[in-house]
């Protein structure tokens, strides 16, 4: 499964976040350890996300925008 990571240089390195799991976040000094991190960070946000929604009852539900 792949995901969109967004990567920002930053003084200490590099901060990566995925933005569509809210919250997913790490950081590297290299942006290849960056990258490492958040698999790392992807993989444990779905591993507790699957837990807490154990004997959920989830639906989809369709949204319909009116452009005026």
């Amino acid at each position: 499964m792949q995901y969109q990571v967004n990567l920002k240089k930053t003084e200490e390195g590099y901060a990566v976040w995925c933005p569509s799991l809210p919250g997913c976040a790490s950081q590297g000094i290299t942006k290849e350890e960056a990258l490492d991190n958040i698999q790392d960070a992807i993989i444990s946000y779905l591993e507790v996300a699957k837990e807490l929604n154990t004997g959920i009852e989830s639906c989809y539900v369709e949204v319909k925008l009116n452009h005026a």
